[in-house]
């Protein structure tokens, strides 16, 4: 099974009312927002549309709202993730139809081995058809998947690619040297995504193309083909509100970008909170600034 998934992929936010209920109003504008300006493809329910906080009942509407309003216009790929292998393997069992592919993290928390890892990732192919991207994130799970770890579950043909969000670009470009035919690399890290395109990956899933993702699919348009002044031109444009989405955590950075551009409130539910007022101001500056 050959990867499907490459270009510009987004992390969609979960919008929320200032009640905290789920605005789907405001996440179909949202979805629409990215059909229009050239998003490839949408993850749904990773940890940029806070996961965590919504309850299993909740993450089905989002999802299924999300297919509703796509139509078939972009690929879907929907989280399901996390350190209870079991669970996930069931909850997999139970994909509506419309998902396209999951996005599945490296267990979280109780820090499996890398043998670990792998007995993980290969009883979850086992127990569903639809393709997977693993998805390596150590600042948020506790570990890191090596690029050996990543290379054996390649071998299994419905793990079609890795998300990696490590930073390592030394592992990373391992990874892209040595992988099989088919098998695809995603960048997890916006500021990295140009540079590791130039290196050989195959996209991005994406936080900032919430918020700006026409001008993010024509960087990672640029880099797939190789034309690399317009590339860099708009990867240094994006850099510095890049680092002001993340600088308080994430997705309160977008979802400032998001409401100052009229198409989802800043609400987020705890633990998270809004970012500072002195960084909100940044943001909207430089969100002015970007798309004049």
């Amino acid at each position: 099974m050959k990867n499907i998934f490459s270009g510009s992929g987004v992390a969609l936010v979960t919008p929320f009312k200032e009640d905290f209920s789920i605005d789907f109003v405001a996440l179909r504008n949202l979805v629409r927002y990215q059909i229009d300006n050239g998003t490839d493809f949408l993850v749904v329910q990773g940890t940029t549309g806070e996961s965590p906080t919504l309850s299993q009942d909740e993450k089905l509407q989002v999802l299924k709202t999300v297919i509703d309003e796509t139509n078939g216009a972009l690929k879907v790929v929907y989280g399901i993730g996390g350190n209870n292998t079991y669970d996930i393997a069931e909850k997999l069992k139970k994909v509506p139809a419309g998902v396209d592919g999951i996005l599945s993290v490296s267990p979280y928390y109780n820090k499996p081995s890398q043998e670990g890892i792998i007995k993980h990732f290969t009883y979850l192919a086992s127990q569903t058809e639809l393709p997977i991207i693993l998805y390596n994130v150590p600042g948020r799970t506790g570990s890191n998947m090596l690029s050996s770890t990543t290379l054996k579950l390649a071998e299994i043909p419905n793990l079609v690619a890795v998300k990696e969000a490590s930073g390592n670009m030394e592992q990373i470009m391992e990874i892209i040297r040595l992988k099989p035919d088919g098998f695809g690399v995603l960048s997890g890290d916006d500021a990295l995504t140009m540079p590791l395109i130039a290196a050989g990956a195959d996209g991005v899933i994406s936080v900032v193309a919430n918020a700006f993702p026409k001008r993010f699919a024509e960087m990672v348009h640029s880099s797939i083909e190789e034309n690399l002044p317009r590339a860099r031109e708009a990867h240094y444009e994006l850099l510095p509100i890049t680092k002001m989405f993340f600088e308080e955590g994430n997705p309160g950075g977008v979802k400032v970008s998001l409401n100052e551009q009229k198409i989802a409130g800043e609400t987020m539910r705890l633990p998270l909170y809004p970012v500072s007022d002195s960084l909100r101001n940044r943001i909207q500056i430089e969100t002015r600034k970007i798309l004049k």
